[in-house]
């Protein structure tokens, strides 16, 4: 059965982080990806970003290779490439190279304008300059990197996302596409409307002192008898009850929840408990409660619960552990995972929809315009 994006072409430049995975999200819900490639290569299972795509590998120095590229461009619903401003324009690959009902894809930290435009970065960076690493941070030391998710995925290839679909939609009303500048430095602040809110009621204080930045005693983690952590997450007033019973303190003399000023003596209090039973009994005795404690699982042990198991959020792949395609849907469920296939694995294919014959595709190859 095909997925809810079947109808979507989709050309993809290959390139690093953000960009490859829109492109594999697409492709997991039944959008047809081909990825243009530098090289050729050998399939790699674990390239859990090309999975469900096709490829072309060109070279897109040569005239014969822009050509192509631009014919594939043509035939897209969705062009996606990350390059820094300016290197597809160079390329002669840009978007006013493309038809008007083309929709372009543009993935950037910095975004297409700006005097850091063409400056490197990576997640970390934007991070850092939209100001949401300070607040990640804590009264006794710097802040920590919450791996590359925030920027590179939620601000990035989410809103990327985002933008192309909401251009299909536009396109869907008006018969023209149109070019998304994705940013991650306007995707990361996009995401804080929460925090900004809390922000201007006085609400939000200095790093490490907050609901949601682990100085609540309430929403953070806290280690075991055995040396593993569980995350207690109780910010409801009935699941903070739900707490306190869990762990003997319903009738204790302590600081009200939302005393700022008990904090540290109530962090205190709870990590002393804590530390006084293992991961496995703590975990028994929140099992089936709203009080919103979990045991904190390593990868292998989260691919093993229960409830993941049963709805199949982890699948295997050639012995490859990954995610399977999300979300769902009732009436075009996504499809089964195609393996990541080789890079320039689908050329000859590629060029025949384009109609080229072999001798066509033969001299390409022999004047360095395949890869």
């Amino acid at each position: 059965m095909p997925g809810p994006l079947d109808s979507l072409k989709v050309v993809e430049f290959s390139g690093l982080g953000p960009a490859p995975l829109a492109g594999q999200l697409l492709a997991d819900l039944g959008a047809q990806v081909c990825v243009i490639d530098k090289v050729s290569g050998p399939a790699q299972s674990h390239d859990i970003n090309r999975r469900g795509k096709t490829s072309i590998a060109l070279n897109l120095k040569s005239p014969a290779g822009q050509g192509v590229a631009r014919q594939m461009m043509a035939a897209a619903d969705i062009v996606i490439e990350g390059f820094r401003p300016g290197v597809m324009e160079r390329l002669g690959l840009g978007p006013d190279t493309c038809p008007d009902t083309v929709i372009y894809g543009r993935m950037t930290g910095w975004g297409q304008a700006g005097p850091m435009a063409h400056l490197a970065g990576h997640d970390i960076t934007y991070l850092a300059t939209t100001g949401v690493l300070h607040m990640m941070g804590t009264p006794e030391g710097s802040p920590k990197p919450p791996l590359n998710l925030v920027a590179d995925y939620g601000g990035g290839t989410m809103f990327l996302l985002y933008g192309l679909l909401a251009a299909v939609i536009s396109r869907g009303v008006t018969g023209r596409g149109q070019v998304v500048d994705a940013a991650m430095i306007d995707g990361v602040p996009a995401m804080m409307g929460l925090i900004h809110g809390l922000m201007a009621q006085g609400a939000w204080g200095a790093p490490g002192g907050n609901w949601l930045d682990g100085g609540a005693p309430f929403y953070r983690c806290y280690r075991c008898a055995d040396g593993r952590d569980v995350a207690v997450g109780a910010l409801e007033p009935q699941f903070y009850a739900l707490l306190l019973r869990g762990l003997g303190l319903e009738n204790a003399a302590l600081p009200a929840q939302m005393d700022r000023a008990g904090w540290p003596q109530l962090t205190a209090r709870l990590a002393d408990i804590f530390a006084t039973r293992t991961w496995d009994e703590w975990a028994a005795v929140f099992e089936g409660t709203d009080a919103c404690v979990a045991p904190v699982l390593s990868m292998q042990e989260a691919a093993e619960h229960p409830h993941l198991g049963q709805r199949g959020v982890y699948i295997d792949r050639d012995g490859v552990r990954q995610s399977a395609p999300a979300p769902r849907f009732s009436a075009t469920p996504a499809p089964d995972p195609r393996a990541p296939g080789a890079p320039g694995g689908d050329t000859d294919a590629v060029l025949s929809d384009l109609g080229y014959d072999t001798d066509q595709i033969a001299q390409m190859r022999a004047d360095g315009a395949l890869t």
